[in-house]
């Protein structure tokens, strides 16, 4: 079948003329972007046709907005953190701190002379003790009592020793602590120590 729309050799582009329009189109490609899309997108003008035109400024300002917006996302992201850190510090000092006290106490007593000492503890606070005399045995009593709660008297354990240590560990708030008695002949002094979760002692 004969067509008559097949172009003819002579109807052809050459390579020549291939290779030409690329060149051409690449250097309009080129030159659009010297003189258009640097100006207007990057503020960046190196044959002053932007300028003239008003291209440079809107690129300008679109380099600044975008510049503002990277400081601002910026600063957001380092306010957020040190309010992280803030939260993160509040929560560290909200939690109590296990031995938050410690104390050595020494006390005398004369022949048949009594002397308590007690430490101010809420309830379920823990506090590690230890005592001994520099002699014989003394006779202990360890107690509490709350005022708040109406409580005058209430035993954990009481003997006599010439020394002894262990966990205190409050039943409610209140005052926890130690009464000895020296039953012997001879003065004697006590030497308390404790550490634990409490706010306050005192010799009565």
């Amino acid at each position: 079948m004969y067509n008559a729309n097949i172009p003819s050799q002579q109807e052809l582009p050459s390579v020549g003329k291939l290779v030409r329009s690329t060149i051409i189109a690449a250097i309009a490609a080129g030159v659009l972007l010297i003189t258009i899309v640097l100006p207007a997108e990057y503020g960046m003008d190196p044959t002053g046709i932007g300028k003239t035109i008003g291209l440079k400024k809107m690129g300008e300002i679109k380099v600044s907005l975008a510049q503002e917006l990277v400081a601002e996302t910026a600063a957001k992201q380092a306010k957020i953190e040190v309010i992280e850190e803030v939260i993160q510090a509040s929560k560290i000092d909200a939690q109590p701190a296990a031995g938050t006290l410690n104390h050595e106490t020494k006390v005398t007593l004369a022949p048949d002379e009594g002397t308590e000492i007690k430490v101010a503890m809420s309830k379920d606070s823990k506090v590690q003790y230890k005592w001994w005399t520099d002699g014989g045995k003394a006779n202990f009593d360890v107690h509490a009592d709350s005022k708040k709660l109406k409580i005058n008297y209430h035993n954990y354990s009481k003997g006599s020793k010439q020394k002894s240590e262990g966990t205190l560990i409050a039943a409610f708030d209140g005052s926890h602590g130690w009464f000895w008695r020296n039953r012997t002949s001879k003065t004697i002094t006590i030497t308390l120590l404790t550490n634990g979760d409490y706010t306050d002692i005192k010799r009565f």
